[in-house]
């Protein structure tokens, strides 16, 4: 499968999210403060990116996370509302990249650059020795 075929500049996706006390760095990190934890806040980038682009794969093929290049701009507390965006930019053969942001209420808290690997789930699990 060539994502060129089926994969256009502009497409896009958003998510939503309340922030749970478990995506905090207090969840994870004792003693530090209960606010959004930067890795969180990049898995809903990915997913997000994921969701723009996984209706239009053929079936066998998904898009797994290559690179991150984000910068977590401002600490969100628990129960604010997350309003991520992601949006493709660029399209090769295997590879789709995304401009990526996340909002809060009240500011942009995160942007970024995201890329996925376009991959056949046969063949990737054939070589991992898992199938």
């Amino acid at each position: 499968m060539d994502a060129r075929d089926v994969i256009k500049i502009g497409m896009s996706a958003e998510r939503t999210l309340v922030v749970p006390p478990e995506r905090t760095v207090g969840h994870f990190v004792p003693d530090m403060p209960m606010v959004y934890a930067t890795p969180m806040m990049i898995l809903e980038m990915e997913m997000a990116s994921a969701d723009a682009t996984n209706p239009f794969l053929e079936p066998g093929w998904v898009t797994v996370g290559t690179e991150v290049d984000i910068r977590h701009l401002a600490a969100t507390p628990v129960g604010a509302t997350v309003r991520t965006t992601a949006r493709v930019i660029a399209v090769e053969r295997r590879v789709i990249r995304f401009e990526v942001e996340a909002f809060d209420d009240k500011r942009r808290i995160g942007e970024g650059r995201h890329a996925r690997g376009l991959v056949n789930v046969e063949a990737f699990t054939k070589r991992l020795g898992a199938g």
